[in-house]
């Protein structure tokens, strides 16, 4: 993986080119390195992309061609890696763009379903794969894309393990917008400057009451909403956005 820092951005790019960016265990724990140690403080977002012509082809086939002894020790390995990059994504605070340059597929897509939000160059092609290799969806698969896409259309993708074009993909929502593969960059580039001008802690909050509310009782997630819009209105970015707003200037936050 190829990380980079660059004006409170960071930088994470699957850099395995030839083999179309296949993930192994050890790229897994990796992000989930990186995700966990990103804080609002020292990051406005993070954009996750693929080095060359693909995001990434899913799980690495070496890897998957490999038996585990017994299937504690499958649930162990898939725990430390590809669980752990999902966990980590889904609680950091610094919001997360998947630059989908290229063909997302497997846990690839899934990658892009936990991202909170991302843009695809419109010759991407995308597949939730597992099913051809015997496989339930990982990497979240089971999780937000549900959520994302809705659950049939999950479920058609999951069962069938079709392959569609960004196009399909950025109408069931599985990412906010299908671009010309050379207007990606700047496309990405409006969204993080848009983010990096932002309340980066106040939109950690929001993403944190999103997630959290998920699977909650409408009167507890009504409640957790409540508690973080405490935290949020004694935070220094709500005073200096009404002072900003009283005052007819744009806020620095």
């Amino acid at each position: 993986m190829r990380i980079t820092d660059d004006d409170g951005v960071l930088r994470l790019t699957f850099d395995r080119p030839d083999a179309l960016n296949a993930l192994t265990g050890e790229t897994a724990a990796e992000l989930a390195d990186e995700i966990e140690a990103a804080t609002p403080e020292e990051y406005d977002a993070i954009v996750l992309t693929g080095a060359g012509e693909a995001f990434s082809a899913g799980g690495d086939l070496e890897m998957l061609a490999e038996t585990p002894d017994t299937s504690q020790d499958a649930y162990e390995n898939v725990t430390e890696t590809f669980g752990r990059a999902v966990e980590a994504m889904l609680e950091c605070r610094v919001p997360i763009v998947a630059k989908v340059n290229g063909d997302a597929i497997g846990a690839g897509l899934s990658l892009v379903a936990v991202s909170d939000i991302a843009y695809a160059a419109d010759d991407a092609t995308f597949s939730c794969a597992f099913v051809r290799v015997g496989l339930v969806p990982d990497t979240g698969g089971t999780v937000m894309l549900p959520h994302v896409v809705g659950l049939r259309a999950a479920k058609e993708l999951a069962f069938t393990g079709e392959f569609f074009d960004a196009e399909r993909a950025a109408d069931l929502e599985l990412v906010n917008e299908a671009v010309p593969a050379d207007e990606l960059d700047d496309r990405v580039a409006e969204t993080v400057d848009s983010l990096a001008a932002g309340p980066t802690e106040t939109i950690g909050l929001m993403k944190q009451a999103m997630h959290e509310n998920l699977g909650r009782s409408w009167d507890d997630a009504l409640d957790y909403e409540n508690l973080l819009q405490s935290q949020a209105r004694t935070s220094e970015a709500h005073e200096e956005g009404v002072a900003a707003l009283l005052e007819e200037r744009e806020p620095e936050f």
